[in-house]
């Protein structure tokens, strides 16, 4: 007789869902960063740009599978390290979205404006640098895993609902930012844009830093 061991118990998924959702569509410095890139870029490349903030979560995933998220999560010198950075880039985004050159919207400038790898990349550092992903990690997920079943397989399985959920976010935080664009397409309505885009992501980097 073969012995079939479960991979987790999928009745977990039934509370993980709804409490995970919350999570993944709460404004946040990438959420924002969603808006924005769905402004000036449209929808289509705020979705992959966002792959840089999947990313971003797969290797934080990876990394407290391996116990290596809980010993970050108690480490005050690298909980610092990662919240300064975090919070020093957010604001350097912040300004410079501030400070961006405004023009009007349309499809010949749209993804001209900048490279998807630099859309990617910003998606990536604000992800990393952001030290509340990785608690989210090693304190949230925990919550649902059932110490007799393989530690792996379950957070492995919560990872990528989680993944997936974030993906969605992402598309409605883009398409809000998509919408909003179709009424300001004119250069002072993007000037304005910009200005409520760079002034959010800049006061999140403030509140990033004064954070405990």
């Amino acid at each position: 007789m073969t012995l079939r061991i479960r991979p987790m118990d999928w009745n977990v998924l039934l509370f993980f869902i709804p409490a995970g959702a919350v999570l993944a569509v709460a404004p946040g410095p990438n959420n924002l960063l969603a808006v924005n890139h769905g402004a000036r870029y449209g929808l289509n490349r705020a979705l992959m740009a966002g792959l840089g903030r999947l990313l971003a979560f797969t290797l934080m995933i990876a990394i407290t599978a391996v116990g290596l998220g809980a010993a970050l999560a108690t480490s005050e010198v690298a909980f610092q390290v990662i919240k300064w950075g975090g919070a020093a880039y957010l604001a350097y985004l912040g300004i410079r979205t501030f400070l961006a050159k405004s023009e009007a919207v349309d499809e010949a400038t749209v993804g001209k404006q900048a490279t998807l790898f630099r859309q990617m990349r910003s998606e990536f550092i604000v992800a990393a640098g952001n030290p509340k992903a990785i608690l989210i990690f090693t304190a949230f997920f925990p919550q649902f895993i059932k110490p007799d079943l393989p530690f792996v397989s379950q957070f492995f399985v919560l990872g990528v609902v989680f993944l997936i959920m974030e993906f969605f976010a992402l598309g409605l935080y883009a398409a809000a930012g998509k919408q909003v664009a179709r009424l300001i397409r004119t250069s002072k309505g993007m000037k304005w844009m910009n200005r409520v885009s760079g002034s959010a992501l800049f006061s999140a980097g403030v509140a990033l830093a004064v954070s405990k």
